[in-house]
């Protein structure tokens, strides 16, 4: 929901920093992989209740996250580079409420599960739409520079991180911010699968 804002706002500086990293000779594929390893870096810290650490490198995933995209609109972008970006996004935003899980199994993992399997749900609902959009050549005026169709929704990756932070910040309250965020998740699968009912319907 609140992604094309934030993408918007950031541009210009991520524009001028991707042309740096590009002059030194790094690749968008690069940044991806490193944003991964970072993010994946914050669950040990999660584990271990070092949660400003864990919060710093959630929050230097997400600046690779943004960076890649940038250099590879810079560069020359490929569908293997957004194959990569969304893989990597998928599989590190499942990491973290795995990782409270591991911390405090007791308190932690149910509420962990039922998030996890809500991102099930916006995923799947989010990559099958892509691919059935590209099968029949359709584009996103809202997300133009994506490497696919970006179907918007209610929980998109600013929410997700919000999220995230508040989790690191007051790791207490996890099983009240999973269960609300995947409340949140739930409608934004119902809304996408509506939205490509309709949008398919329309279509023929």
């Amino acid at each position: 929901m609140l992604d094309r804002k934030i993408l918007e706002a950031i541009a210009p500086p991520v524009k001028n920093a991707a042309c740096r990293l590009l002059a030194l000779g790094l690749r968008a594929n690069h940044i991806s992989w490193i944003g991964f390893i970072l993010g994946l870096c914050s669950v040990p810290m999660i584990i271990w209740g070092q949660m400003e650490w864990a919060l710093a490198l959630i929050l230097f995933n997400r600046l690779a996250d943004g960076l890649d995209g940038a250099m590879a609109r810079q560069s020359q972008p490929t569908d293997r580079g957004a194959f990569l970006d969304i893989t990597l996004d998928f599989l590190f935003y499942s990491a973290v409420p795995l990782a409270f899980a591991l911390a405090n199994p007791a308190e932690n993992a149910l509420a962990a599960a039922v998030l996890i399997y809500s991102f099930i749900g916006t995923g799947c609902s989010f990559l099958a739409f892509a691919i059935l959009a590209a099968k029949r050549g359709l584009s996103s005026d809202i997300y133009p520079r994506k490497g696919f169709y970006y179907l918007g929704g209610l929980t998109e990756a600013t929410e997700t991180i919000c999220v995230f932070m508040l989790m690191c910040l007051m790791p207490h309250w996890f099983s009240v911010l999973a269960y609300g965020f995947a409340t949140l998740c739930a409608i934004t699968t119902v809304t996408r699968i509506f939205a490509a009912y309709q949008i398919f319907t329309e279509q023929g």
